[in-house]
């Protein structure tokens, strides 16, 4: 029983963590129809920068923001000067976006090295608590907790507010909502900027327990592709209850078949393109 209390509540804090990534990086992708690849560099950027803010200054939540807000501001110039370009040239933002992506990586193997590193939490978050029989690290709690209150937010902003109905409907109809006279163009910012904040300080928040190492981004690449493949594009319960299953998926089969770690991954990803391409939880888009 402990060992699966252990696995379970470990997988949720791990599905936390690819929450903030996945959302991000399912709207941008549902809404702006960008093939973002480089948006696992913008975990790594902000792993590493907020590694280097914890250190100097000595203040991990700092750290989360100014990762978050200077990555954010980075990724709205990427997409300003490059993306914004190839709208609708879906093999060019592959390209694009991919090269960006080594870019990023070499120079953060340039400048940190190729040693792994690992940001230290902060004290109110060291140590460990009893939770159902077992001693439990509150710092996965913590991230468990983020994770919620993220996907409550992100949920009343998709749902409850003008931006969020706008959102929804530049995945729906892009066109007709532009035909409405709404400024479409101001959504795709804030949204790519809100996807790539949350990238970022998801990056400094799992540097505590993933830690940081040359070609991260390419580890956490297919995970973000899988939760929105699992999910489906363009919507937050997908990339919420997506990024659960691949945790529970990840964690538990590293933990029972190692060797097939990776089968038990990408076979449900396989089974949900056979069967349903849009994802759990998606929709296809009817075009007349």
């Amino acid at each position: 029983m402990q060992f699966w209390v252990i696995q379970t509540v470990n997988a949720v804090a791990y599905g936390s963590l690819l929450f903030l990534i996945a959302s991000g990086f399912s709207l941008i992708f549902g809404l702006m129809n960008i093939t973002n690849l480089t948006h696992a560099a913008y975990y790594m950027l902000g792993s590493y920068l907020g590694f280097a803010v914890a250190n100097y200054i000595g203040n991990f939540f700092l750290a989360i923001l100014v990762a978050g807000v200077v990555i954010a501001v980075i990724g709205v110039v990427n997409y300003r000067l490059f993306l914004s370009n190839l709208q609708g040239q879906q093999l060019s933002q592959v390209l694009l976006s991919l090269g960006l992506l080594f870019v990023l990586d070499d120079v953060m193997l340039f400048i940190f090295g190729g040693y792994p590193q690992q940001i230290t939490p902060p004290q109110i978050l060291s140590g460990s608590i009893p939770l159902m029989g077992v001693t439990f690290p509150i710092y996965r709690l913590f991230l468990i907790g983020v994770g919620m209150i993220s996907a409550l937010g992100l949920y009343l902003m998709v749902e409850k507010t003008k931006m969020g109905s706008i959102i929804r409907a530049g995945v729906d109809d892009e066109e007709t909502t532009r035909a409405m006279g709404v400024n479409i163009n101001q959504a795709f910012v804030g949204v790519y900027a809100l996807g790539t904040f949350l990238a970022a300080a998801g990056g400094v928040m799992g540097g505590p327990i993933l830690g940081m190492e040359p070609r991260m981004s390419f580890v956490i690449l297919p995970l973000a592709l899988v939760v929105v493949i699992i999910g489906g594009l363009g919507n937050l319960r997908g990339a919420f209850f997506g990024s659960i299953i691949v945790a529970m998926l990840d964690n538990f089969g590293r933990a029972l078949i190692p060797d097939l770690s990776y089968f038990t991954l990408f076979l449900p990803m396989a089974l949900i393109l056979t069967f349903k391409p849009s994802g759990l939880f998606g929709s296809v888009k009817v075009v007349d």
